[in-house]
């Protein structure tokens, strides 16, 4: 069994950063690839970013340029950082691991971006 926890949400000003972790534990050596999606209210939970254990990473349209994931193996972690953040990134942040097909989510973090 995997176990993904998310940190490193909060409050922050439009054009600002912050970053992200997603500290797996458990059966790690079964995880194939982590991503974070995030949800805002009334909406559904969407793929922002991913990466393979083979390094290749995916990125939704919108944050292109401005978001970057990566992973440190050694801490089992998995990081976005997120660059010139508008009010549209405001939603709760979700960590996934897919491991042995299936799929681990974390608790979610809350990001708010302030106009």
């Amino acid at each position: 069994q995997v176990q993904v926890a998310e940190s490193g949400g909060g409050l922050v000003q439009a054009g600002g950063s912050l970053r992200l972790s997603c500290a797996a534990s458990g059966s790690i050596f079964s995880i194939s690839a982590m991503g974070w999606y995030r949800q805002a209210p009334g909406n559904q939970r969407d793929l922002v970013a991913s990466i393979t254990n083979s390094g290749i990473t995916n990125y939704a349209d919108s944050v292109k340029g401005r978001f970057t994931i990566s992973r440190d193996n050694v801490k089992n972690t998995v990081y976005l950082q997120m660059n010139s953040l508008k009010p549209e990134d405001t939603a709760v942040y979700y960590c996934k691991a897919l491991a042995g097909g299936r799929q681990m989510w974390g608790q979610g973090t809350q990001v708010t971006v302030s106009s």
